[in-house]
């Protein structure tokens, strides 16, 4: 299973689709600012899955602030990282995300793209991918063998 993530699209939706048509995933994600943008997808891509959650540029959403899904048996908990305050540092989106049982956790918020295993918890920023100068989105991928998170470049 191959999920893409995607967080801070800020109106580019020409990125994301292109992005899309590359990856070919199965699942999509959004992680907020703007969720609106993922319309698009949904248009474009209606065979395609597509979790989201609200970001702090969301307005009056009506999406939730976080979800804890289940993918090939891995609990993915996703929230932009606002309410956890993670421009400050991500130790309590961490704390929330461990006492989850989560096996990875998504935020956004920062435009900075970051992947890293800490213990058994993978933790993931897909970045931007509207971002004027160095857009950026996120990959699971779950198999027999396991699971392996990383970010990549537009």
């Amino acid at each position: 299973m191959k999920l893409l993530v995607f967080s801070d699209s800020h109106g580019n939706t020409a990125k994301m689709t292109d992005v899309v048509r590359r990856e070919e995933p199965d699942q999509l994600l959004h992680l907020g600012d703007v969720a609106r943008d993922t319309r698009v997808l949904t248009e474009q891509f209606p065979h395609l899955p597509l979790a989201r959650v609200c970001g702090n540029c969301d307005g009056r959403s009506n999406l939730p602030a976080e979800r804890l899904l289940t993918f090939a048996e891995k609990k993915v908990l996703m929230c932009h990282g606002h309410t956890y305050g993670v421009k400050c540092g991500i130790g309590g989106a961490v704390a929330a995300a461990r006492q989850m049982g989560a096996d990875v956790l998504l935020f956004g918020h920062t435009h900075e793209a970051f992947c890293d295993l800490l213990g058994e918890l993978w933790v993931m920023n897909p970045g931007s991918i509207g971002s004027l100068f160095e857009p950026t989105y996120g990959i699971i991928r779950i198999t027999e063998a396991g699971m392996v998170c990383y970010t990549e470049r537009y």
